[in-house]
């Protein structure tokens, strides 16, 4: 695969050095080292080789952001007693502010009070937990994911791929610095979004589904309306070095979004410009997540912290550090926003209780000691059948192609899914006309979805054809609109039949409640 970065391919003004064009705290690092710990290729591959000091030289409490709690917490809670929040954490207790390191998972065993979530079941650990309602079926122990498009079209590897809130689209984007829009259904390439001067990092869905989001190394995050084909006028500067990751509180107005400056950005985003910066981190923020009801906010970097904050406040609420201390390059917040979920650089996903500031779960068995892979949460089990709790499992790409699904509570591995040829960097999970899916993308430059079915539909199912959509097989009103030049039709490709239906139905917006 052609690995060249698009920095190689376009010049653009961030050939200068971040050093030299930045004057932040970076400007006092040197040139050289600045060299060694910025990532080579991180569109391309997300590749984090960063040179970092020793831990145990390091004091966490020490990062440099004035927005740790500097004060006595049941004071800082008793000024702000008055405003309601739905945070799992109680704004009454002695919250410690600075480091809280996990536990062994022997700890893990104990069962949490919260009830009436699956994650809470979790503490129970059990292979095969008896359903709460006499009759049910036993949880089945294995999924059974089967590809039903290869999404073709970008020219260098994708690294981020999202379902609309809706799962009627699904957007990606990667080095070759373009957006593509495809229908879920069909597989049809809808619309190329063209004008960042270089790579995409990250991208998020509006709630609304109207816009989509893109960060990108030339230090921009783009906004794109899919209902009318064309970009937002005013791109948001700000950041002083390459965007990694961006989401968007519930409400839609407000983005979040981590840089390689170590900052974390609140945007307005009828405005365009900065609410707040949070000096978040003393290492590139890797992964960004905002609880389903916005008012926490969630941040890891390469210095092995994960931060929880408070997104009126800014007040750093939590900082988790496990014992090892590995990198840190992909965080999200349960559906429930009690757990969040940590990618690290050691081959491992850890599942956080942070009000309790322990590990309850560490998931094994994928790839990853190179690359920022990310993933998320789903459903399983018979859709006819209503556990109680639901059944979930968390996802994951792996840097040997594939793509692994565990179940929570037993932390067994129900699916390794194999098709990617090369290092899978972001994986999915929607419903759609009540089929459970998954899409997921790549350094093989292709954007996969998989769709759950049953053994029986397995077996007699008859296998995907190749078949390519250019602009002229698009739907009636469906026009391909560039920002930059017109639709590449003939690179977009979907190696399977479009789906007859039309319909469509929002994925499951509440897990685990």
């Amino acid at each position: 695969m052609d690995n060249a970065h698009p920095r190689n391919r376009r010049r653009d003004p961030r050939s200068q050095s971040p050093i030299e064009s930045s004057s932040d705290e970076l400007a006092v690092i040197s040139e050289k080292n600045e060299t060694t710990r910025r990532r080579t290729s991180w569109n391309v591959q997300k590749n984090f080789t960063p040179q970092r000091p020793n831990a145990n030289d390091r004091r966490y409490s020490q990062s440099g952001s004035p927005d740790e709690l500097a004060v006595d917490a049941e004071e800082y809670w008793r000024s702000s007693g008055n405003r309601r929040s739905p945070s799992p954490i109680n704004r009454h207790e002695h919250l410690n502010g600075g480091e809280t390191r996990s536990q062994d998972e022997s700890d893990n065993d104990r069962t949490s009070n919260e009830d009436g979530t699956a994650l809470d079941a979790m503490s129970r650990r059990s292979n095969t937990p008896v359903p709460s309602v006499a009759g049910l079926p036993p949880k089945p122990e294995r999924l059974n994911y089967r590809e039903k498009f290869v999404l073709r079209g970008h020219l260098r590897g994708v690294s981020a791929v999202q379902f609309s809130p809706d799962c009627s689209m699904i957007a990606s984007a990667g080095a070759d610095a373009a957006i593509k829009v495809w229908d879920t259904l069909t597989g049809r390439l809808i619309y190329t979004f063209e004008g960042h001067l270089a790579g995409i990092s990250t991208l998020a869905w509006s709630p609304d589904g109207q816009w989509i989001a893109s960060g990108s190394d030339d230090k921009t995050i783009r906004f794109w309306n899919v209902t009318t084909g064309r970009a937002h006028t005013k791109p948001f500067v700000g950041h002083h070095n390459y965007i990694y990751q961006i989401a968007f509180a519930p409400k839609g107005n407000i983005l979040v979004s981590g840089s390689y400056d170590e900052a974390v950005f609140l945007w307005d985003v009828r405005r365009a410009r900065v609410m707040r910066s949070l000096p978040a981190h003393s290492d590139p923020v890797a992964g960004i997540d905002v609880v389903h009801d916005g008012t926490l906010i969630v941040s890891c970097a390469l210095d092995g912290l994960v931060r929880v904050w408070d997104t009126h406040s800014g007040q750093c609420l939590r900082t988790l550090v496990h014992e090892d201390n590995p990198p840190a390059t992909c965080v999200k917040f349960s559906p429930n926003g009690k757990y969040i979920l940590a990618w690290t650089l050691d081959g491992c996903v850890r599942m956080w209780n942070y009000v309790e500031s322990r590990v309850v779960k560490t998931f094994q068995g994928h790839v990853n000691k190179k690359y920022s892979l990310s993933g998320c949460f789903g459903f399983y089990g018979p859709p006819d059948v209503k556990y109680s709790p639901p059944l979930c499992f968390a996802v994951s790409g792996s840097e040997d192609g594939a793509i692994l699904c565990w179940d929570l509570i037993s932390k067994n591995i129900l699916q390794r899914i194999e098709g990617h040829t090369d290092v899978v960097l972001g994986v999915h999970s929607g419903k759609l006309n009540g089929k459970r899916l998954l899409v997921s993308c790549g350094l093989d430059r292709t954007v996969r979805v998989w769709e759950e079915v049953s053994e029986g539909q397995d077996q007699n199912s008859s296998p995907p054809f190749s078949e390519s959509f250019a602009e002229s097989n698009m739907p009636n009103g469906v026009s391909a609109v560039s920002t930059g030049s017109d639709l590449d039709g003939d690179n977009a490709m979907a190696d399977a039949p479009p789906d007859p239906s039309s319909a469509s139905t929002p994925a499951e917006d509440v897990m685990m409640t």
